[in-house]
């Protein structure tokens, strides 16, 4: 008895308590409400208004209007920030007034300022967002120079890439590439031969202004093939009225020799625009970090430490006009982005052995046998119309990838000694695929009450022909359409719902393909000569129907957010109807007609906790395949083509996903700031002659750990200086032929500032990659299976000078 009544009394006392705090806390909050017009009186739709520090935002209605209606009372300052005009700031310095406030924002007059996503934006922007997003500027690009965009971006958590070489590279996000990961250019999915680990991003880093990564799933949104996440090019913003000026950036780097830069003209008078840029690279044969590779255990000396033939070249040509006014904007872009790079001479084709060094050690930036060219070119329109209550957009590309592999003829198998005279492919012409691509895509974007709606649909037409003496994959048509709509409702100023559902369709054409050369087929005895038949007439459509459901909760300084959904990707060409020797990987490659398309199930968490001073981000992730595709090494081998290769069929299998990404922050003082980046992914095969095999590239753990010191310097601006240690794990779960990689230790430095030039800011900056010339292995690298090291210690400067002739 008396244990019940001190029980009693407790749990009195802990009421009073928690209502004391209540009330304390409810008395420690205030409304604010209030709008935002232009200089014009006109009301502002979409600005973005936030409070500061707990940093919590919203955005205005059709009327300008906005409220918060519980915030901290002790709150310092509001911001509002609207596109084109100058950013408006209200410091709190005593008692917060109910008094609804009227905010009038002014045009930005500022024509050349560098185009910088503030943080507030992506804050807001990553709160409402219902998958997990990234988003980074051409500042951060410049900071992170690579030799390509994705291995500019490697720095973000859960964002690597499968490097070729030290100019190319192709995404890997959560562990997923080619195929499951796509590309976004000015709003059009951008198509070029992304089937292979050695076909890189056909991408102009130094054009692009602001990039979106979405980490996860995303098929809603872009349709198949962002089954494993989607990389977003935003176009670069239009110029300033009644300006005209450029950019000239110039780069350098030490490993390579690689010298080049980009120069960029744009203006604009009241409504009509231009922006131009021309990008020229020159480098020669990258360096690593060892004086002998063993090439599948033939050792292969390196003359100066470099890797023979991966030298190169890249000329990229951009420019776009269109018509801007208040509620229409209808834009061109226009491209070609044309490269040229070797292949390392001792790890292509069926003879490495047979390869002339001193040829290739007389000059370090020829670029000889075997090589690729690869030009792409691609003309787009984006218009919007703004009628009503409604925003409506439509987007119309062509684009055409046209890409040639060369490489001595070296007959193999049944193959003629000498090559024909009268052949209808050239000599040297190993493989040629030209891709031409059209696309279009309308969507309409609307408010009713709490309702945020955009319904859209988007369709797709390509065609795929072959040439070459070399046969891995038939030419073939494919057409895909979707149908999708999206709903974002705003509960209250906590609670956000979101909820998507979508239908694909596609159907592919593969052609018929028979030898140019007629084999010997031995049959009950008896031998004949015939053309063997590679590949046969196959038509194969997929449909699927996939949805998505999310919710966010922003209390404050706190948010959460859950995505789960289902997604979809209809198998490719090569999946389905390889037949030949890939002479990268030294195997021979065969496609499965009766595969099934590819589904996921996927569950996307995110946490973001903003403090004054520090900052914590998590992002976990579970993803279900019940029927992966992937390549499969069995036990047969060549008998045709030459040299016994193994032969590797295309599978399904059953796959589990799982990891995530952690990011803090930590501002120790004013000026002194660090960091820790982690990620982890587990993927397991739960069925198929790989059960209990993880998947192929899958990257091993990493943790980065950065520090940054921003100094306040006479005539100098955002000065930095910064050092980031990355430490990866040993990654011993692998899929043969694949190899175990050793864990590494790398430390890079970076510093930069800006300096003024007349009436602009011209930024230089300067990396030091590898400071200490570490000899490890990348494991997601195309080069891993022969043993080759990653680059070696790398200098890079980069200088942006921006110049205004009229504003």
């Amino acid at each position: 008895m008396k244990h019940n009544k001190i029980s009693l009394l407790r749990a009195c006392f802990l009421l009073l308590f928690c209502f004391a705090i209540v009330t304390k806390t409810a008395a420690q909050t205030v409304r604010i409400s209030g709008s935002v017009h232009s200089g014009g009186k006109k009301p502002l739709e979409g600005a973005s208004v936030t409070i500061y520090p707990a940093l919590i935002s919203t955005i205005t209605d059709k009327q300008g209007h906005f409220s918060f209606h519980t915030i901290a009372a002790n709150s310092q300052k509001l911001t509002v920030n609207h596109i084109g005009y100058a950013s408006h700031e209200i410091v709190f310095t005593g008692k917060i007034s109910n008094t609804p406030l009227q905010i009038i924002l002014q045009p930005e007059v500022k024509a050349l300022e560098e185009v910088v996503v503030k943080d507030n934006s992506q804050i807001r922007a990553k709160k409402e967002a219902s998958l997990n997003i990234e988003t980074v500027n051409s500042s951060f690009i410049q900071r992170n120079l690579g030799g390509s965009l994705m291995q500019s971006l490697q720095r973000i958590p859960g964002v690597k890439t499968i490097s070729i070489g030290s100019g190319s590279s192709k995404p890997l996000i959560r562990g997923l590439s080619f195929n499951q990961v796509i590309v976004v250019e000015n709003g059009i999915k951008h198509e070029g031969q992304q089937w292979g680990a050695d076909h890189g991003l056909e991408i102009d880093q130094y054009a692009v202004d602001r990039v979106e990564i979405i980490k996860g799933p995303s098929s809603f949104i872009y349709g198949s093939d962002a089954i494993g996440g989607a990389v977003n090019i935003k176009p670069v913003p239009f110029p300033k009225k009644n300006s005209l000026g450029g950019t000239v950036d110039f780069t350098a780097k030490s490993n390579n020799e690689q010298f080049g830069g980009s120069f960029n003209l744009f203006g604009r008078n009241e409504n009509w625009f231009f922006d131009t840029r021309i990008t020229s690279l020159d480098y020669g044969d990258y360096r690593v970090p060892a004086d002998i590779v063993h090439v599948y255990n033939y050792p292969v000396p390196l003359y100066k430490n470099q890797l023979r033939n991966t030298a190169g070249s890249e000329l990229d040509l951009h420019a776009s006009t269109g018509f801007i006014s208040e509620k229409f904007k209808s834009a061109f872009y226009v491209s070609r982005v044309y490269s040229k790079s070797g292949f390392f001479a001792n790890a292509h084709g069926l003879e490495p052995r047979n390869v002339d060094l001193e040829l290739h050690d007389k000059s370090s930036r020829d670029i000889l046998m075997p090589y690729q060219e690869v030009t792409h070119a691609k003309i787009s329109n984006t218009t919007t119309l703004n009628w009503n209550d409604h925003h409506l957009e439509t987007k119309l590309g062509f684009q055409n990838n046209f890409r040639r592999e060369w490489s001595h003829y070296v007959n193999h198998g049944y193959m003629p000694p000498i090559y024909p005279v009268d052949m209808y492919a050239e000599q040297d012409l190993e493989r040629e695929y030209d891709k031409e691509v059209f696309s279009v895509a309308v969507k309409d974007e609307f408010t009713l009450g709490r309702h945020q709606l955009t319904i859209g649909i988007n369709g797709e037409e390509q065609q795929n022909r072959i040439n070459g003496w070399s046969f891995l994959i038939p030419a073939f048509d494919q057409t895909t359409a979707g149908l999708f709509a999206y709903d974002k409702i705003q509960l209250n100023d906590l609670w956000m719902l979101h909820g998507a559902v979508r239908f694909d369709y596609g159907k592919i054409e593969m052609k018929q393909y028979n030898d140019w050369f007629p084999s010997e087929i031995t049959q009950n005895g008896q031998s004949t000569s015939q053309y063997l038949k590679r590949s046969d007439d196959l038509t194969k459509t997929f449909d699927s129907f996939t949805w998505s459901a999310g919710v966010n909760y922003n209390p404050g300084k706190v948010s959460f957010k859950a995505n789960a959904g289902t997604s979809f990707r209809m198998p490719i060409a090569k999946e389905l109807a390889s037949n030949g020797v890939n002479y990268h990987y030294f195997r021979f490659e065969k496609g499965n007609p009766n595969l099934d398309a590819e589904r996921s199930y996927q569950l996307d968490l995110g946490m973001d906790w903003q403090e004054n001073n520090w900052s914590l981000q998590l992002s976990p992730f579970f993803n279900y395949f019940p029927n992966y595709i992937y390549l499969n090494p069995t036990s047969e081998l060549d008998i045709y083509y030459g040299a016994g290769n193994q032969v590797f069929e295309y599978q399904q299998s059953e796959v589990l996903r799982y990891g995530g990404e952690l990011q803090f922050k930590y501002q120790f003082f004013k000026n002194l700031s660090g960091e820790i980046l982690a990620e982890y992914l587990y993927s397991e095969q739960l069925s198929g002659s790989k059960k209990g095999y993880t998947l192929p590239f899958s990257p091993p753990a990493s943790v980065l750990v950065g520090i940054n010191y921003s100094p306040e310097i006479k005539n100098l601006r955002e000065t930095y200086f910064s050092l980031d240690y990355r430490y990866t794990a040993r990654q011993n779960q692998i899929v043969p032929p694949e190899k175990k990689t050793a864990a590494s230790q790398v430390f890079n430095l970076a510093l930069g500032t800006k300096l003024k030039a007349g009436q602009q800011d011209f930024s230089v900056s300067l990396q030091v990659q590898n400071l200490f010339n570490t000899r490890y292995l990348n494991h997601t690298s195309f080069y891993r299976l022969i043993d080759l090291p990653e680059a070696g210690r790398n200098i890079i400067l980069s200088l942006k000078i921006p110049f205004l002739i009229h504003n």
